[in-house]
């Protein structure tokens, strides 16, 4: 089951730099060191590529490398 990020209206207000379309919220799976996660965040619907929002990457997802690296 994916997590749902928090993400605020200027997270969803940004273009594909590839395809220039409006990102939408769908699941995305991020790896790291092993160990999978999906979360649901804005992504291209064409490319697939997708943002990270600045406060998930230096929050949450910070802890959780920081959790994972210690084991």
């Amino acid at each position: 089951m994916a997590s749902i990020a928090r993400l605020s209206e200027d997270d969803l207000r940004w273009m594909c730099c590839r395809c220039s379309r409006p990102l939408e919220v769908g699941p995305v799976e991020l790896t790291y060191l092993g160990n999978s996660f999906t979360l649901e965040l804005p992504r291209c619907p064409d490319c697939g590529l997708y943002l990270i929002p600045e406060e998930l990457a230096t929050g949450r997802m910070a802890e959780v490398e920081q959790i994972l690296e210690d084991k």
